[in-house]
């Protein structure tokens, strides 16, 4: 083909190319400073610009010392325009289209991680429990440099999705750089990736007795089509438990659906105003409402979240915070407050870009921001100094006089780990802990159902408060008025 003359392809691309030009203006500035406003092309210099990437097109091809796929050629420069955008949007071949759509219906091959660009290098936004990923220790925040020992910073974030895919069963190698640590090789076998979105139970302190308070605990991990309806049974169930309140757990969550975020959120309050997506023109808003009806019926909430906690994970934790519905706990979280679509663009093919930012009921902007706690609690580390029961106290003394209301103690359900766990054992592998040693580990979940039995514990001293004052004035009431009858 002569040079100058343009395939069809190429046509198909240029167009596809002149249809987002709009959509390369609107968000070309979040990579410009605030003060260099962006300069718009005319139509005509657009024209010109896309004539001068035709001829880049084809002087390559040509002229490249080797033969040249036309194909990857046109979706890496398709590509190229979109993640100059931002992280989140990218050019989705048939293939990746296809992924896209497969994932969504909660049931995909892999490792089970999410991930983002950052800067040429793959950033972990969060593994997906009880993945291969989660299972081999790869965290939040943790950088992959390799993949089968193939360096990723000439990949895009596409690439490296489907060299981390493949047929279950087979094996993956990552080269992982965790904070402040030296880079470790780890090889992944890779599964069906079946989402279940949540897991619930029944939590009580590591320490408690049998007759401590019971909280209701909802692990969200990810927010998919079935969330909603998983979570209305899991409330159900729990109610029927009779919790004190409950834990509603966001860590390392990736995100998900925008509508599982609203159903998530709308279960927990009773009215309010839960999101708003805000898009390029100041009035294209979008605000979602609560519906009646809370179902854990008022009861204290906690929401811990962390860094890995993202997107739709955000939204939850935004309106229920702003709401004043729930106390949010752990640390600052991701800060991904942005809406993706996708534009399918006839030929099985799509792309994926960003439309909208989020905003939490309050007016904040959760993009680079994130949520904050209204209690940090970082992740730590806790080694029990003192006993329960002290060898020293007035019990201790000869002819101490007895209780006679005493109830004999009851053993606590961790007294046979607590060995176990009080020795700061780095060396425990968790696979070989039980559930409840487990929940004794984790610092955050056990401050999260401390903070719920304070919360019940202070709405009733108050409510009691308020009976003894209302009946105070009520008997205050009576005597005036039996006085005013004895006068007359």
């Amino acid at each position: 083909m002569r040079k100058g003359k343009v395939s069809s392809m190429l046509k198909k691309f240029l167009i596809c190319a002149a249809l987002l030009t709009v959509s390369v203006n609107a968000f070309a500035g979040n990579k410009q400073k605030k003060e260099e406003p962006v300069v718009h092309l005319t139509d005509e210099q657009i024209y010109e610009e896309l004539q001068k990437l035709a001829l880049v097109f084809e002087t390559a091809r040509d002229n490249f010392v080797e033969e040249a796929d036309e194909k990857k050629m046109l979706e890496a420069a398709m590509n190229g325009m979109l993640t100059e955008l931002d992280p989140h949007s990218s050019y989705l071949n048939a293939d990746d289209f296809k992924d896209f759509n497969d994932k969504s219906q909660g049931e995909f091959g892999g490792l089970g991680i999410q991930i983002t660009s950052d800067r040429g290098a793959i950033r972990v936004i969060s593994p997906i429990d009880d993945t291969p990923a989660y299972k081999a220790g790869i965290k939040a925040g943790d950088y992959i440099t390799r993949i089968n020992d193939e360096q990723v910073f000439d990949m895009t974030l596409n690439q490296a999705v489907k060299k981390m895919k493949g047929r279950p069963g087979t094996k993956v190698k990552l080269t992982v750089i965790s904070d402040g640590k030296d880079p470790k090789t780890i090889t992944l076998k890779r599964d069906i990736i079946k989402v279940k979105s949540i897991k619930s139970g029944v939590k009580q302190l590591a320490d408690a007795d049998e007759d401590s308070p019971k909280v209701g605990y909802v692990r969200i991990s990810d927010f998919g089509a079935t969330t909603v309806k998983e979570l209305k049974e899991a409330i159900k169930k729990l109610e029927k438990d009779k919790v004190v309140g409950y834990i509603v757990d966001v860590r390392n969550n990736p995100g998900g659906y925008l509508t599982a975020a609203i159903g998530v959120s709308d279960a927990f309050l009773d009215e309010g105003e839960i999101v708003s997506t805000r898009g390029k023109e100041k009035t294209d808003i979008d605000r979602s409402f609560a519906t009646r009806g809370d179902l854990t019926n008022g009861k204290p909430i906690v929401v811990l979240i962390n860094h890995g906690s993202a997107s739709a994970s955000e939204i939850v934790a935004g309106a229920l915070q702003d709401n004043g519905r729930a106390l949010v706990m752990g640390s600052q979280s991701f800060g991904k407050g942005s809406v993706q679509q996708q534009k399918p663009l006839g030929d099985g093919t799509a792309i994926h870009i960003t439309i909208a930012r989020y905003y939490t009921p309050s007016g904040r902007s959760i993009q680079n921001e994130g949520i904050t706690p209204d209690v940090e609690v970082l992740q730590s580390k806790v080694k029990v100094l003192e006993k329960r029961d002290s060898d020293y106290s007035e019990a201790s003394f000869k002819n101490a006089l007895k209780n006679d209301e005493a109830k004999k103690s009851k053993k606590s359900k961790s007294d046979d780990s607590k060995s176990r766990l009080d020795d700061d054992d780095d060396d425990v592998d968790e696979k070989d802990l039980t559930d409840e040693e487990k929940d004794a580990r984790d610092y955050q979940l056990q401050r999260g159902i401390d903070m719920v039995i304070a919360m019940t514990k202070m709405k009733m001293t108050v409510d009691d408060r308020r009976a003894v004052v209302d009946a105070e004035n009520a008997e205050k009431e009576k005597a005036k008025t039996e006085a005013k009858e004895n006068k007359k």
